[in-house]
């Protein structure tokens, strides 16, 4: 089940829940039961990576470095 991240119109509040991807979109219940309207929010994440900043090579695992191993690896 996917990890939804949901906001309070009223006061900012953020929480996340473990909901279906039908219910991804419906308000959530208040989780301390005061009544406010939780809505999905736009979550971001980042990722990162070890190293001395080198991207990968260009053109794929091949040898040839035709995309998709052109040369059939030879």
């Amino acid at each position: 089940m996917p990890l939804y991240e949901y906001v309070c119109e009223e006061d900012g509040t953020r929480v996340e829940a473990l909901r279906p991807m039908a219910q991804a979109d419906e308000p959530l219940p208040d989780p301390e039961g005061r009544g406010r309207v939780f809505k999905r929010a736009l979550s971001t994440f980042s990722t990162g990576a070890a190293g001395a900043g080198q991207s990968a090579p260009v053109g794929g695992c091949c040898p040839c470095g035709k995309p998709g191993g052109g040369c059939g690896g030879r």
